[in-house]
């Protein structure tokens, strides 16, 4: 990246850093997986942590990922998501996932995650090279809505797309979201209907497997942020007679 692109993001990410503090939230950046873990712990009604980001059970660190919190006024976290980079120069993402599936499969969903797989219509043999993990997308309930999803999702693949340059980026959201269009709100251009299936075969549970390519990621991010946050009406003038 040169300066004038680097230049660029700059004013881009402050924008949105602008856009989100009109909105009461504040994000904290960083690279420390263990103080992530115990911000997720202080988290009620949610999941555990996923293990690709449990610092306890993967090799995650200020050398292949990051972290986003976001918090409101009153210092309640309201958002976070993380995001990490895999290295699959000599393997592709069908076999990465076989492999590692353990580590994707949605705690409590399968009765044996040993013979359980990810399965998907086509190949996803072509994703390989410097890939990006993205999941962690969290906000909450009283905070969530359109334009605070597209804010934060673009805050994360900037620094991506600068930090790594990867090569694909991808992600697992519910299928209930995907298909309301959830994906492409984040930023992704591709979204595939895939199945958790167990080991009768029986469907464990139904994901979008949500991924762009590194041009993808480059048009997504070098567009202008939109204007998001609404404006306040304008009284009328009034006009002597």
């Amino acid at each position: 990246m040169n300066a004038s692109e680097k230049f660029a993001q700059i004013c881009r990410i402050s924008t949105i850093i602008n856009d989100l503090n009109m909105m009461g939230i504040t994000i904290t950046v960083g690279s420390d997986f263990n103080e992530y873990k115990l911000i997720r712990e202080k988290q009620e009604n949610r999941s555990n942590i996923y293990p690709m980001f449990d610092s306890t059970c993967s090799f995650v660190d200020h050398t292949n990922g990051f972290w986003i919190v976001g918090s409101n006024q009153q210092g309640k976290v309201v958002h976070t998501q993380a995001i990490r980079l895999l290295e699959m120069s000599s393997t592709s993402l069908d076999e990465h996932l076989m492999l590692h599936r353990h580590k994707y499969i949605t705690p409590g969903t399968t009765p044996n995650p040993d013979k359980t797989f990810f399965k998907v219509p086509g190949s996803l043999e072509h994703i390989k090279g410097k890939v990006c993990y993205h999941g962690e997308f969290w906000i909450s309930s009283e905070e969530r809505n359109q334009s605070l999803t597209q804010l934060l999702s673009r805050v994360v693949f900037d620094l991506a797309l600068s930090t790594w340059n990867p090569d694909f980026v991808f992600g697992f959201v519910p299928l209930t979201l995907a298909y309301k269009g959830i994906p492409a709100r984040y930023g992704y251009c591709h979204s595939e209907h895939g199945i958790w299936a167990g080991p009768e075969n029986e469907v464990t549970s139904e994901e979008a497997l949500v991924w762009m390519s590194r041009k993808d990621l480059e048009n997504t991010t070098s567009n202008s942020v939109v204007e998001l946050i609404p404006k306040p009406k304008l009284k009328p003038a009034l006009y002597a007679s």
